[in-house]
């Protein structure tokens, strides 16, 4: 139903464009013309302007059946490095992948492709489908900063579809974790390490003392922990008198989170005291943890659309966050979809022909479903 030579064809011509976090102005305007010529009123708000970026979230909507309520299709625009320069290799048996020295970017450009592929069958063959609203957003990857400042007053849905999950097509996430993300300074004195050691305040020794204490990994079984990033020191002969420590605490409770997030603040509060350093503890929440009732609408649909088209559908639970966090926050009902994409966040991420054209089909069939 889908045709798949386009679609192909228009997934290559977006993986050509660079669209790095807060620089997705290409896609952007690519999108908003699109959106255009297939008779969506059409918005750009202003979350470039706030992010300091080339370009703001998208949104549009289409008349539909007013008999049936709107539903709302999101996706990003953004992808993440290295991503400067990437091409789509297609390979005989199918397979896409990047020519091996950057992300492929089908996260997230397979569901850009599968929204737009649907649209315009619905258009060319005159279907009669749901009002229709699609949010295109920005800087998804950097812990959603760019559907974080849409006007949500501009949704008329309750429910909807992020299309942003790995795996084969048919699978959907109905339950994500809290993501709270930290960023640690550490002050402490520099000193000639040789002459005089004494006199210096050493920060990387108190993130150390600190980092020694937390425990890393699986806190419990829906609960982890981890440091990511330290950068700290001048020269191997200066005590280093400052350090940045970054990382991150994900619960599926988001109690739970912000409970192990103030212990960790305390320890690190523990160690600078020991070393009379000062810290400078920054904690800001990625997304907010949720979970949609497998008994809602928007999953029974989900699940009637891949028993019609003999797809396998399979419910589960993520510990990645998406859009769909935000907009869960918002009291919107959804699941994530997942959207022909593999190995992502790698050079090795790859896609498939079949895969696409399913993605489009379901989306297609969502737009079509009058249930």
């Amino acid at each position: 139903m889908v045709n798949r030579e386009r679609l192909i064809e228009e997934f290559v011509q977006l993986v050509a464009m660079d669209s790095p976090s807060f620089d997705e102005g290409k896609v952007g305007a690519y999108v908003k013309n699109q959106l255009s010529e297939l008779g969506f009123e059409v918005r750009e708000d202003e979350a470039g302007v706030k992010n300091h970026g080339s370009c703001g979230n998208i949104y549009g909507y289409l008349a539909g059946d007013k008999a049936l309520e709107p539903i709302l299709f999101c996706v990003h625009m953004d992808t993440v490095e290295p991503a400067k320069g990437k091409a789509a290799v297609i390979h005989e048996d199918g397979r896409i992948t990047s020519n091996g020295d950057t992300v492929l970017g089908a996260d997230d450009f397979a569901g850009i492709t599968a929204i737009l592929e649907a649209l315009r069958t619905i258009k060319e063959e005159a279907l009669s489908h749901r009002p229709i609203e699609v949010l295109f957003t920005t800087a998804e990857e950097v812990y959603s900063k760019g559907i974080a400042h849409f006007d949500y007053s501009w949704l008329l849905s309750k429910e909807g579809y992020t299309l942003d999950l790995t795996g084969p097509v048919g699978l959907a996430a109905y339950k994500a974790p809290t993501i709270m993300a930290m960023d640690i300074q550490i002050q402490g004195k520099a000193a000639h390490a040789g002459f005089a050691p004494e006199e210096g305040i050493h920060a990387i020794a108190v993130a150390a003392k600190a980092i020694s204490e937390l425990t890393l990994g699986h806190i419990d079984e829906e609960t982890t922990q981890n440091i990511g990033i330290i950068q700290g020191g001048l020269m191997s002969n200066i005590i280093p008198e400052y350090c940045r420590v970054r990382g991150e605490v994900r619960s599926y409770c988001h109690e739970k989170a912000v409970r192990e997030t103030e212990k960790t603040k305390e320890i690190f509060q523990r160690a600078a005291d020991a070393y009379k350093a000062k810290l400078i503890f920054d904690v800001s929440i990625g997304c907010k943890a949720y979970e949609t009732s497998k008994d809602d609408t928007v999953v029974k649909r989900f699940e009637a659309v891949c028993k019609d088209l003999a797809l396998p559908c399979s419910l589960i639970e993520t510990f990645g966050g998406s859009d769909n966090n935000v907009l869960a926050d918002f009291g919107f009902r959804g699941i994530v979809l997942a959207t022909a994409m593999n190995q992502c966040h790698s050079v090795k991420e790859y896609t498939s022909a079949e895969e696409l054209c399913r993605i489009a089909e379901v989306t297609r069939q969502l737009m079509l479903s009058d249930m």
